[in-house]
């Protein structure tokens, strides 16, 4: 066996570790998050206060003002994570009962980065309708949804009619998550090759809920949306495709308003001359060639972003001439993931009882997102901080508080000061639980 070829199969067998530790680690904890009490149960007296008869007096209070219930209730600090399977990570139509391993790990993401409590709903339906409804039944429970996993084009009826219909803020994680976190990365990478938003060049790769929304706010943020190219699973959306028109209202929007040069086929020519390459497609590998890579603009980007399996392996990407990779792994560098978003931006969201998520407040999120690795020191291989960067959550939930109240979507008022040491607070406080129950042996230790 040559070096190159060992050294590809070691980088192979550390790609794929975290998956061979999951099917071992997932039964030995028989799932990721419980429920724990927050108040002080000194005996069982104190039963009598947080249960009947003293809780009559709560609900008494609620009842008369229904404002109330954020005070009396965990629904100010509880999301719901809400799927009916049909699109988990890349794995397509698994169902619910699949999905639920994915949902109870962006609860934990949610309880450790941004000290949110959240409760995985799986959802026995895939009629739209239905999710909506059963979506709407639960809200009095939550503060707000994060609408997850669920497929194209249905996701942008539920969105848009339950952040029309429910006050309390509903978001699809997949959606606008996925749009804050690139445009942070691509804000930086850009500046780090010298190129300008308005003038960049930019291949989208997948046509589906992430990158119809990517490209929403990258237009919002500066990126002119006639420098886009999109392709879809038939190829460049151009004007000429009126299969989208009746179907896929989103994409025929953008076949229509991007794609200045008219260019038609497929990825390859999507590519060409391009400064930054977006995939949210199918999972790799060689969705995205070397070929491909090299046929793009000098210093490239490439953002793969496909899980579990980018659609290049970034050291092909590198080896094709890209100046700067990322994907959405956290065993790689630069990992554009939704986890730097949604516990920060629901975190602000929540501590100023927000009645919905806007465009701006994601993208005052993406700002903070880049402005922090910016303060870090910014290079090729830490374009935005990582899971261990832990005051970007912090610094996110004041942004995102800050635009809300801004735009008065906001339920109460708090300066600045006072929204940033609150969800710092919570976040060290979530943090700190989990340590002190791995150290007094209340969460064993994985196996060996």
């Amino acid at each position: 066996m040559s070096k190159t070829d060992k050294t590809a199969e070691e980088r192979l067998k550390k790609a794929y570790e975290p998956a061979r530790l999951a099917m071992k680690y997932h039964p030995f904890y028989g799932g990721k998050i419980e429920v724990i009490p927050k108040c002080a149960i000194r005996d069982f007296q104190d039963f009598a206060i947080w249960y009947t008869p003293g809780v009559a007096e709560p609900c008494r209070d609620i009842q008369k003002n229904p404002e109330q219930v954020y005070s009396h209730t965990n629904k100010w600090n509880t999301v719901a994570v809400v799927t009916d399977g049909t699109r988990v990570l890349g794995l397509g139509d698994i169902g619910p009962e699949a999905g639920l391993p994915v949902m109870e790990g962006k609860a934990l993401l949610f309880k450790y980065l941004g000290g949110v409590d959240a409760v995985p709903i799986c959802l026995n339906t895939k009629d739209p309708n239905e999710i909506i409804q059963a979506t709407k039944w639960i809200t009095p429970a939550f503060g707000g949804i994060n609408l997850e996993d669920i497929a194209h084009p249905k996701c942008f009826t539920i969105l848009d009619t339950l952040r029309k219909d429910v006050e309390i803020p509903v978001w699809h994680d997949d959606q606008q998550g996925t749009a804050t976190i690139v445009t942070a990365g691509a804000i930086n990478a850009l500046k780090l090759v010298g190129k300008k938003m308005n003038k960049a060049q930019v291949a989208m790769i997948g046509a589906g809920a992430a990158n119809i929304a990517i490209a929403r706010v990258l237009v919002t943020s500066g990126i002119d949306i006639r420098n886009i190219v999109m392709v879809d699973s038939k190829g460049i959306l151009h004007p000429s495709r009126t299969d989208l028109k009746e179907k896929y209202p989103e994409k025929w929007d953008m076949a229509l308003r991007s794609n200045a040069e008219g260019k038609t086929g497929g990825i390859k020519e999507a590519m060409k001359g391009s400064d930054i390459v977006i995939g949210a497609s199918r999972p790799g590998p060689d969705v995205i060639t070397k070929d491909m890579v090299r046929g793009m603009a000098g210093d490239p980007i490439v953002f793969a972003t496909a899980n579990p399996i980018p659609e290049i392996w970034p050291w092909d990407a590198k080896e094709a001439g890209a100046k700067i990779v990322a994907t959405g792994r956290s065993d790689f560098p630069n990992q554009i993931n939704n986890s730097l978003g949604f516990p920060g931006i629901f975190r602000g969201a929540l501590d100023v009882r927000a009645k919905t998520i806007t465009d701006e407040m994601c993208i005052a999120a993406a700002l903070e997102i880049a402005k922090t690795a910016e303060d870090k020191g910014l290079t090729e291989e830490s374009l935005v901080p990582t899971m261990d960067d832990w005051e970007v959550f912090p610094r996110e939930a004041v942004a995102v508080g800050m635009k809300a109240m801004e735009q008065g979507v906001a339920r109460i008022k708090i300066n600045k000061k006072e929204l940033y040491e609150t969800a710092e607070s919570i976040i060290r406080r979530a943090r700190g639980m989990t340590q002190l129950l791995m150290k007094k042996g209340c969460i064993r230790p994985p196996p060996a």
